[in-house]
């Protein structure tokens, strides 16, 4: 008998082990199923029953303009982190070991301590220095909240982009490298024109992990009486004593996350359709 019939008789009969390995992951999968299907169920009736109309129409145009100061802290963020994120990944591989150093050193900082001590640490430390701040013209910057906010967020996201960045140009080829000389390129050509392109498709998944680690982050600056979606979440929740309004916010923010998620793999598919899957 040859190895395709047994194969195929296999195929057709089953061992009894994997029979039962295949109906113990089909009963836990139709399980957990219906775990999460109850749980939506319950948590829709919990809407439903305890919906207040006068509550709603009264809190969710605040947490609409909430949601909009998250969004741009998220956007500001992002994009400024960004553009500081490509010199610091750069300084992480800058042959200088004084450059690679303080690179390392920043990005260390950033990365090992929570983003609410980074955010405390930059609103209460500067009205430690008010004088000094005053002195430099800096006091209108830092006294504002917002501002400490998104200055946080930035350097909080500078060093999580530079880490990205700094894997995605380390994970091309050398050999892209030595063509483009063996052509007469510039480094600095070389760089923007081969390098950089290349290492951004392979930062694109990351990228997107960062920035939907980031709106759920952004959350800790209600702390600091930034309203954020969070914040006019929680003045709703003081006024109003009724719980639903966080099952709102939580609703919200899961609605940004899948859309983010779902247009980031459209762009994601879209820029590597050309690449071999």
């Amino acid at each position: 008998m040859s190895d395709t019939t047994v194969q195929i008789i296999e195929a057709r009969n089953p061992p009894p082990e994997a029979l039962r390995k295949w109906t113990l992951s089909r009963i836990v999968g139709t399980a957990l199923c219906g775990v999460w299907i109850a749980l939506g169920a319950g948590l829709a009736w919990s809407l439903y029953s305890s919906f207040d109309p006068d509550v709603f129409f009264k809190y969710i145009p605040k947490m609409a303009e909430g949601l909009i100061i998250t969004v741009k802290l998220v956007v500001f963020s992002i994009f400024f982190g960004g553009l500081l994120a490509i010199p610091m990944a750069l300084a992480r591989m800058s042959k200088s070991e004084i450059v690679r150093a303080c690179a390392f050193g920043y990005v260390y900082f950033f990365r090992g301590t929570p983003l609410l001590g980074q955010m405390f640490l930059m609103y209460y430390g500067a009205g430690q220095f008010v004088d000094q701040l005053q002195s430099l013209g800096l006091w209108w910057f830092f006294k504002d909240a917002y501002n400490c906010v998104l200055l946080t967020f930035v350097l909080n996201t500078t060093a999580y982009q530079a880490e990205i960045y700094k894997t995605a140009i380390e994970s091309i080829p050398r050999g892209q490298r030595e063509a483009a000389e063996s052509m007469g390129l510039k480094k600095g050509v070389t760089f923007w024109k081969v390098i950089f392109p290349q290492a951004m498709i392979t930062a694109l998944r990351p990228l997107g992990n960062e920035i939907i680690l980031m709106i759920k982050g952004s959350a800790v600056a209600s702390l600091v009486t930034v309203f954020d979606l969070m914040g006019a979440t929680k003045l709703a929740f003081s006024r109003t004593f009724d719980f639903n309004v966080y099952i709102w916010a939580a609703i919200i923010y899961f609605s940004i996350v899948e859309t983010l998620r779902r247009t980031w793999d459209w762009v994601e598919i879209r820029l590597t359709r050309h690449l071999v899957r």
